[in-house]
């Protein structure tokens, strides 16, 4: 995933993104405050490739997760974080200190676009050419109750080699770096079991219910 340097956190400045806010209200004649951030809804795809019998992840480095792991190992760095300008980070870990597996998955920041359709094109981070109707909707969850109250819709696809119009990897215009990964079915339970592999709760949740609802349909090969 490459060099990180001059890593540095400040307050986040205006953003389209999330908008921290505090709802104040009543409870059973109770005042109450609390704070969240309002966050975009998303689509996740989990998409399983039929020629390879492997589970198509993406690999990338959230930067929220970079934050986190510094904090965790030393206490403190993220604290008198100043108002006019980012501080930087004393301890610098390797970018690979929380490269994550992932579902390929998108916010819905397109408001004409339907669900499938923002699935179709995130479908593209992993290199695979998808119409609306190549999609299964599995369900839809809150993503957080915490601090965003967002939901996310989670979609399900089979392909094929045939279907890979490119590499995959991200938008590079964006700035995104991500790898694709394709997880062997006969070591997917275990790569969802092992706590020591930074992934997501959809991905786990993913190859559970893969190996739940689809694969007792495949037949061995």
């Amino acid at each position: 995933m490459g060099r990180i340097e001059g890593a540095a956190v400040g307050r986040c400045a205006a953003s389209p993104y999330p908008l921290p806010l505090t709802l104040h209200h009543r409870q059973n004649g109770t005042q109450k405050s609390w704070d969240f951030v309002k966050t975009h809804d998303s689509v996740t795809i989990l998409v399983f490739n039929s020629s390879r019998r492997s589970l198509v992840l993406v690999k990338q480095f959230p930067p929220a997760m970079y934050a986190g792991e510094v904090e965790r190992l030393f206490p403190g760095s993220l604290a008198a974080v100043e108002q006019d300008g980012p501080r930087a980070l004393q301890v610098a870990l390797p970018g690979s200190a929380e490269v994550t597996y992932e579902l390929c998955a998108g916010l819905l920041d397109q408001p004409r676009l339907s669900l499938e359709e923002v699935a179709c094109k995130e479908a593209w981070e992993c290199g695979y050419r998808l119409a609306p109707s190549d999609l299964r909707q599995v369900t839809s969850y809150k993503s957080g109750v915490g601090l965003p109250g967002s939901s996310q819709t989670v979609f399900y696809t089979e392909v094929t080699d045939a279907q890979q119009g490119g590499p995959g990897g991200g938008l590079a215009e964006e700035g995104e770096l991500t790898e694709v990964v394709h997880l062997p079915l006969d070591g997917a339970r275990a790569f969802a079991d092992d706590p020591d592999v930074a992934k997501t709760l959809g991905v786990i949740f993913g190859i559970w219910w893969f190996f739940s609802c689809v694969a007792p349909g495949l037949g061995a090969q």
